[in-house]
C-alpha cells in the first residue's frame, strides 16, 4: 500500500473522528444542538471529500488492475446495471435475514440518519455524495485493490466488504451490507474503474434518501396500516 493510500485513510479516520471537535465548535457559535450533526457531517465530509480528491487527483482516470479500463459507454452500462444489482442484492440479503434469523428488514442506522436529514437537509450531500465516494475509495480502491493484488479475488472481497459492513454500525444488517460491498467490488474488477461503483453508490444511496425523505409520511402510513392489520389478524381469524 502506498503512502498517500495512507494519507486518505488518515483522513478518512480523522474525518471520522472529528465530532469530538467540531461538536463543541458549533455549539459555541450558537448552532442549535438537533442541528449539530447535520451541519458537522456536511462540513466534515466535504472537507474530507476535497483533501482525498487532491491526494488522488492524478489517479482518477487510471485503471488500477492489469488489463484494459471500460470505455465510456461501459461505464455508462455498468453504473445503470450496478444500481439494480446493488437493490436486488440489498433485498436478497434482506429477505435471507428475515427468513433465517427473523431480522426485520427496516434499519434502524437509517431511520436515524434519515432523522438527522430532516432536521438539517444540507446533510443530504455527505449521504448521497461525499460519503458514497470515500467509502469507494476507501474501501474498494484502496482496501480491496490492495488485498486483491496481493492475494485473490475472495480474500480482497471477504474482507473489504466485512470491513465496509463493519464500519455502519449496524450490525443486525451486516449481510446486506456486506452484499453491497461485494457487488460493489465485483464492479470495480469488471470495468478496472472506481468510478463505476463511485457511480451506483451515489445512485443507491439517492434513491434510498429520495424514498425516504419524499415519501417518509406515506411510507410510516403504509407501515401503520399494515401493522395494524397484523395486530387484527388473529381476532379475524378466530372471528370466523
Amino acid at each position: 500500500m502506498t503512502k498517500k493510500y495512507w494519507y486518505v485513510i488518515l483522513t478518512y479516520v480523522l474525518m471520522q473522528l472529528s465530532g469530538v471537535i467540531g461538536f463543541p465548535i458549533l455549539l459555541g457559535l450558537g448552532v442549535e444542538r438537533e442541528h449539530v450533526i447535520g451541519y458537522w457531517t456536511f462540513i466534515s465530509f466535504t472537507i474530507g471529500l476535497l483533501i482525498v480528491c487532491w491526494i488522488l487527483r492524478k489517479e482518477w482516470k487510471e485503471g488500477d488492475f492489469r488489463g484494459p479500463v471500460a470505455s465510456v459507454p461501459k461505464i455508462i452500462l455498468w453504473s445503470f446495471l450496478g444500481f439494480f444489482m446493488a437493490l436486488f442484492g440489498q433485498a436478497i440479503a434482506a429477505q435471507i435475514e428475515l427468513h433465517l434469523f427473523g431480522i426485520d428488514p427496516g434499519s434502524e442506522n437509517t431511520q436515524q440518519i434519515m432523522g438527522f436529514v430532516t432536521a438539517t437537509p444540507i446533510m443530504i450531500f455527505a449521504i448521497t455524495i461525499a460519503g458514497p465516494i470515500l467509502e469507494e475509495v476507501i474501501f474498494r480502491k484502496i482496501i480491496f485493490g490492495s488485498l486483491y493484488k496481493r492475494f485473490n479475488f475472495a480474500v480482497g472481497l471477504i474482507v473489504s466488504s466485512l470491513l465496509f459492513a463493519v464500519v455502519h454500525q449496524d450490525f443486525s444488517h451486516l449481510l446486506i451490507y456486506f452484499v453491497m460491498g461485494a457487488i460493489f467490488a465485483f464492479l470495480y474488477v469488471k470495468t478496472n474503474r472506481i468510478i463505476v461503483p463511485i457511480i451506483a453508490h451515489v445512485a443507491m444511496n439517492s434513491f434510498v434518501v429520495v424514498v425516504q425523505y419524499v415519501f417518509r409520511e406515506d411510507i410510516e402510513e403504509l407501515l401503520k396500516q399494515m401493522e395494524e392489520m397484523q395486530n387484527n389478524l388473529p381476532n379475524f381469524i378466530t372471528f370466523f
